[in-house]
């Protein structure tokens, strides 16, 4: 009787261990994706910001555009995003009297209305 005790203690053991390393497999396979996937994210971050400043419009508009794709589909981002575009606001202050605001500071201007306009929405 004592034997089969044993037994039995030594096979449940081995089964709760055996469950467990395939919830840790699991979950690295599950993690491993969307960690990959944030680092990229990240990288697209750095990469606008830093362009943000480039000599050439397309350039620029290109960052802007990037940002503003980043704070959709990222809500933890959005914020970070918002203020950098703001920031860059801020550094252009200019007056343009009568005349248009260049193109890269009228998507920034858009691309913040549209944060504006989301954060008014009803929360369903």
């Amino acid at each position: 009787m004592q034997t089969w005790i044993l037994v039995s203690e030594i096979v449940r053991n081995a089964g709760l261990a055996l469950a467990a390393f395939g919830g840790v497999i699991l979950a690295w396979w599950t993690l491993t994706p969307e960690l990959a996937r944030r680092a990229h994210v990240t990288e697209l971050f750095n990469r606008a910001a830093g362009q943000l400043g480039d000599e050439r419009l397309e350039v620029r508009l290109a960052a802007i555009y990037v940002l503003r794709e980043i704070g959709r589909d990222f809500s933890d981002l959005a914020n970070p995003v918002f203020e950098l575009l703001q920031a860059i606001l801020r550094e252009r202050q200019a007056d343009y009297r009568d005349l248009d605001p260049p193109v890269d500071v009228q998507a920034i201007m858009a691309t913040l209305r549209m944060r504006i306009a989301d954060d008014d929405k009803p929360v369903a």
